[in-house]
């Protein structure tokens, strides 16, 4: 055997013995609880998939699953704590829009959101509603523009730097409407404002904010989407209301810290798109306006990647910028 073949072999077998391990370890895991980091308060599009999903979970993973809420800092405390978490079992289901987002709008950030993370796979995409509180007098986006000029609006923002926000920047821009932005923590606690009348205008998932339509507590005027959704089909879409080309909406997706071992990656990947894409869950989630969507590993990355360059031009376009 030549000192070549030899060592061709050496290389060829490290490689075989390092797979199975990976392969012993993603079957070995999980070895505890699991903990799903939502960095929102709880009521928000990615709380509702969190705990759409947790129960199958669990079962699959024969592993208790808990959901914990960690508000703060716009989301990127929870991220934070799931950036620098070693434990191996504390996950991020999180807005990937807002995620990606991040960057461009903080000037210093304690994680990395590209090198510290990696993508599990995307779960669901709601487009976001344009809606005022009922007392309102606009039921079209020209009239709430139009009312803009007239009186004081505050316009409810799940949290700065979030893609509701920047959406809510870029229909202001375009139509040269204006009003006061008010952040919260999250989108659950936007929504409870504008219902109450506390503000008057919000834009946000409808995942979260179709129910409050619904009941007649909050009256829809746009959709950010390319056509009009079957569940709202007398709803115009902020295109067809002269905003051109206009889309936007909340992604949701689960990520996990950079060292994560590619096999549990995988693992995650397979258990996660066959729940979210289950009966159960899917006509739970369509019911309410989201739309199901899966990636790969690989193709999370990618989007991500485009939605962060997308994302920089319009947070630098609307001047969004924190310290």
């Amino acid at each position: 055997m030549t000192r070549l073949t030899r060592r061709w072999l050496l290389t060829t077998l490290a490689a075989l013995l390092a797979t199975a391990g990976q392969g012993a370890a993603a079957q070995a895991w999980p070895t505890k609880p699991i903990r799903i980091v939502v960095p929102y308060p709880p009521g928000g599009s990615s709380d509702i998939i969190a705990r759409a999903i947790a129960p199958q979970l669990s079962e699959a993973l024969k592993q208790t699953v808990v959901i914990e809420n960690k508000a703060g800092a716009n989301g990127n405390t929870g991220t934070d704590l799931v950036a620098k978490s070693t434990d191996g079992h504390t996950l991020l289901l999180c807005d990937v829009g807002a995620l990606a987002i991040t960057a461009s709008v903080y000037s210093k950030l304690p994680f990395d959101p590209s090198k510290d993370l990696r993508g599990v796979t995307m779960l669901a995409y709601s487009p976001h509603l344009l809606v005022v509180h009922p007392s309102v007098p606009a039921n079209t986006l020209q009239e709430l523009v139009a009312l803009s000029h007239q009186q004081k609006l505050n316009f409810a923002v799940t949290a700065i730097g979030s893609a509701p926000h920047l959406a809510g920047v870029a229909v202001e821009k375009a139509t040269k409407a204006e009003w006061t932005y008010i952040p919260y923590k999250g989108g659950a606690q936007a929504i409870g404002d504008t219902v109450a009348g506390q503000t008057q205008v919000l834009m946000n998932g409808m995942l979260a904010t179709l129910p409050q339509v619904q009941a007649g507590k909050l009256k829809v005027l746009g959709v950010s989407k390319a056509t009009r959704v079957p569940l709202l089909a007398n709803v115009p879409t902020i295109a067809e209301q002269g905003v051109k080309g206009f889309e936007s909406g909340t992604w949701q997706g689960l990520v996990v810290p950079a060292a994560t071992p590619p096999a549990v990656v995988a693992r995650l990947n397979a258990e996660l798109t066959r729940i979210i894409r289950s009966l159960e869950v899917r006509e739970r989630l369509v019911s309410q306006g989201a739309e199901v969507v899966t990636m790969t590993p690989a193709e999370f990355s990618s989007f991500f990647e485009r939605e962060r360059k997308h994302w920089a031009g319009v947070v630098a376009q609307g001047g969004v910028k924190l310290d």
